[in-house]
């Protein structure tokens, strides 16, 4: 079998400013790769690599270069050095799930779920992105009419106290038995009045709260883990680092409740496989998140996870915040994703 390589370049833009407490985005740049069989050109796998501006590691003003030097040595038969796919995670997402897919006819059917055949559904959380308090109250209503009895905010930009009172008003129609509240501050808070605020958000009955300081910080972040009285999630403090020497390190010094899970951040299926293996020796739990892919992204994410045995909410969607995307094949019933069967 001889593979070929091929790169195509796309930029998506949102329908409004994707807005967190590290700013707003208006577009996305990614690359599809595709890989085939010289002897069998038709049937094609692919694969998607998406940056996220100041969060990706691609995110450099040399990446186009880069990625175009990276397919240029697949092309020619050459195997890329391990630890310089471990600098791209995005590309190494990319490259992996296309030759899954090729593997399995490029059909993009990756795994035999029957989430994969349109069977089964894949409990998801409600979305509701920052914005003024009463666009988020708004929002945090329509999901709840849509069938979600998750919902998660995207916190620490905007005043403390006016966020406060907005999770207030949404916990009010539903207690923690019938909707769960999880929250996403992206590094936000300040180290030394973290603990506080959590405390603060505990009459909320919150599930969770992600990376509520920088990433970096461990010994902080430790001391959160310990005495706050929300459960905490990892989420940026996974980007960039080394499984093999840096992934156990972190989970035995911090000991978090939870890390989430970004295939295309943390370098792949094989990658998040590995963060599952080690969080399970810590007793740590686990859930995916997607990371603003385009269809084509969302769907390995959420096929892989479908192989999982996890009851939790996952962070996935359908990509309806960009104006164009590439066809979904799947769709969104009563907090749910399915695939649409055969698509």
């Amino acid at each position: 079998m001889v593979l070929k390589f091929e790169l195509e370049k796309h930029t998506l833009i949102y329908k409004r400013p994707a807005t967190t407490s590290r700013g707003a985005l208006n577009d996305r740049k990614l690359w599809i790769i595709k890989v085939f069989d010289v002897l069998q050109p038709d049937i094609k796998g692919q694969g998607e690599c998406g940056i996220i501006h100041k969060l990706s590691p691609e995110d450099t003003i040399d990446f186009d270069s880069i990625i175009e030097e990276l397919v240029f040595k697949l092309n020619c038969g050459e195997n890329i050095d391990p630890e310089i796919l471990e600098q791209y995670p995005a590309f190494s997402f990319a490259l992996e799930s296309a030759l899954l897919d090729l593997q399995t006819g490029g059909k993009q059917i990756l795994f035999d779920t029957p989430f994969s055949h349109g069977l089964a559904g894949i409990k998801i959380n409600g979305l509701v992105w920052m914005n003024d308090i009463e666009e988020m109250q708004a929002e945090a209503q329509l999901k709840l009419q849509a069938g979600f009895n998750c919902l998660k905010f995207k916190i620490g930009a905007l005043d403390f106290e006016l966020e406060c009172r907005m999770i207030e008003q949404v916990r009010k129609t539903a207690d923690s038995s019938h909707l769960q509240i999880r929250l996403d501050a992206n590094g936000a808070f300040p180290a030394t009045d973290a603990l506080l605020m959590l405390k603060d958000l505990k009459r909320f009955e919150i599930h969770s709260i992600e990376q509520p300081i920088a990433r970096n910080q461990w010994g902080e972040m430790e001391e959160l883990c310990a005495k706050s009285p929300i459960d905490i999630a990892l989420d940026e403090e996974l980007i960039g680092l080394n499984i093999d020497r840096q992934a156990e390190a972190l989970l035995k010094q911090v000991r978090p409740q939870w890390i989430v899970l970004k295939p295309s951040l943390v370098g792949g299926l094989a990658a998040s496989d590995k963060w599952i293996s080690i969080a399970k020796k810590y007793n740590v739990g686990w859930w995916a998140t997607s990371a603003l892919e385009s269809n084509i992204g969302l769907n390995v994410i959420a096929q892989w996870v479908s192989t999982k045995e996890t009851k939790l909410h996952q962070g996935l969607g359908t990509g309806q915040l960009y104006t164009t995307n590439f066809t979904p094949n799947t769709q969104i019933k009563l907090g749910e994703l399915w695939r649409e069967n055969g698509k």
